[in-house]
């Protein structure tokens, strides 16, 4: 415990040390202030966008909605519910199709080079066509993030499944397994930390979208709201937003890593 908290106090020196300076370019009138504002004006500008809105009145209100009136809860729950339904609809997709490509030549020999050809193609480009096939709104944002979290699920499968031990496979055959005895009992379950590894990145890369896809598709969630603060130039909510979307980052990594780490006891078990 001593150590994690030794951890957690070191990788908080270099985020004092770029506050520290941020306060010293601001407090010495180095820049104007509506470029960059001060950080205690980005955190009273947080709160106010965190704090409930005072148009709703919370007489008429239960506690719960009075709770979370307030706009940056909004913001953040219509994002998680973007990357959540589009994440799971990517890696739904991309799960079965590279496990398939992975345990099959004759799979991988056909989707490959699709695959290749559509892999880098960045989400973004497909803005354009998102909204002439769904218009404006949750559809065309949940469609990117799909995609984007889509291939970083795919190769990391087809990794997984083609890069098992050959070790493995050979002393399950030697035992009798036929091939879905080997492909559930061995190669699904070596390929897990890669799979795993995939779904990281592929979330990762699914809030990523979202951002964009807000600022395009939208007009609710963090990325609209940024939008919407270039446009009235408050640079301090702009940062607030951007703070917001690195804890919630932050916060979506730490709980992927703790899954990992609890899914992965055994291999990690075995390294040991």
């Amino acid at each position: 415990m001593k150590l994690k908290w030794r951890e957690i106090g070191a990788g908080l020196v270099v985020p004092a040390v770029l506050i520290a300076i941020w306060h010293t370019v601001t407090a010495m009138g180095w820049v104007n202030p509506q470029v960059l504002p001060a950080p205690w004006a980005v955190v009273r500008k947080w709160c106010e966008y965190a704090s409930p809105m005072e148009a709703f009145d919370p007489a008429g209100m239960t506690r719960l909605g009075w709770l979370f009136s307030g706009e940056l809860i909004r913001d953040t729950i219509g994002s998680m519910y973007r990357v959540l339904v589009g994440f799971v609809v990517g890696a739904g997709l991309a799960l079965p199709l590279g496990l398939a490509m992975g345990a099959s030549q004759r799979a991988y020999a056909w989707m490959n080079p699709l695959m290749q050809v559509l892999r880098p193609i960045p989400p973004i480009a497909y803005i354009p066509l998102s909204i002439l096939w769904f218009g404006l709104g949750n559809p065309p944002a949940i469609f990117l993030i799909a995609i984007g979290a889509f291939f970083p699920v795919l190769m990391n499968t087809i990794a997984g499944v083609r890069h098992v031990d050959g070790i493995y496979i050979r002393a399950a055959r030697n035992l009798g397994a036929n091939q879905t005895t080997l492909f559930v009992r061995v190669m699904l379950p070596a390929a897990v930390p890669y799979i795993l590894s995939g779904v990281r990145i592929g979330i990762g890369t699914a809030f990523i979208v979202v951002i964009v896809s807000e600022m395009i598709a939208v007009n609710n969630g963090l990325g609209f709201r940024i939008l919407e603060a270039r446009e009235y130039f408050w640079s301090d909510k702009i940062i607030a937003g951007m703070i917001s979307i690195g804890m919630l980052g932050l916060a979506i990594d730490l709980a992927m890593n703790k899954l990992n780490n609890h899914l992965l006891r055994w291999h990690r078990g075995l390294e040991n």
